[in-house]
């Protein structure tokens, strides 16, 4: 594991990891007094720039959660197309003891894929709760190829935040389960609203950095 300091001059500090999927890398954004780690990886279509993630990191820090964006190892080696599931496993459960041995609980997240292995990894890794952002319920226009088993199946306390517009699956298709469900009204997979919504994107942010602080604050 290597270390860089704070050297963009934003507060950050960024660890690489060595995992058997390859190099990947933590951008930790840190409480004061953290009393949670919230570890969030990206999709498979971008990276840790994301708006959802970034207001996030922007956000958590000063209500006692640490924020690690992880960019899985692909990423970080600049392919522009994801690996297979399992390598995404890989990769997670290679950063995650760097993640646990802050010695506080760990909320394993993402966001589309990224969402998709946090629940799949959840119990395994041993994770307090799963933040799954723009869970890709099914490929776009394609319903019968649902993937509610593995949101479902994520066996720990669950919040799922999901625009209402998402092709990859709007609000009212998920089935009932044991997760709590925030709907950013009109927004896409990306979270992005039309210039026509009632709202901006600046309250559909809003919207799910204070759902997810809320929820946090309820974890025990």
């Amino acid at each position: 594991m290597t270390r860089i300091g704070d050297a963009s001059g934003t507060g950050e500090m960024i660890e690489t990891i060595e995992t058997d999927a390859g190099t990947a890398r933590i951008t930790w954004h840190r409480a004061a007094e953290a009393r949670l780690v919230l570890a969030v990886s990206h999709g498979a279509g971008g990276g840790i720039e994301a708006r959802d993630l970034r207001a996030l990191a922007g956000t958590l820090p000063a209500h006692g959660v640490s924020v690690a964006l992880v960019e899985q190892p692909w990423r970080v080696a600049g392919k522009k197309v994801a690996p297979a599931p399992r390598t995404l496993d890989t990769g997670w459960r290679g950063v995650w003891p760097a993640l646990a041995g802050q010695g506080l609980p760990v909320i394993s997240g993402g966001r589309s894929a990224g969402a998709r292995v946090a629940c799949r990894t959840a119990v395994e890794l041993g994770a307090a709760a799963v933040l799954a952002l723009s869970f890709p319920l099914h490929p776009p226009g394609r319903p019968e190829k649902s993937r509610a088993a593995e949101l479902l199946g994520a066996g720990v306390p669950t919040l799922v935040v999901q625009g209402g517009n998402d092709p990859f699956g709007r609000p009212e298709e998920f089935p009932p389960g044991p997760y709590e469900l925030i709907e950013v009204p009109y927004g896409d997979h990306g979270f992005a609203v039309p210039k026509r919504a009632p709202l901006g994107e600046e309250e559909a942010l809003k919207i799910i950095a204070d759902g997810v602080t809320g929820w946090a604050a309820s974890l025990r």
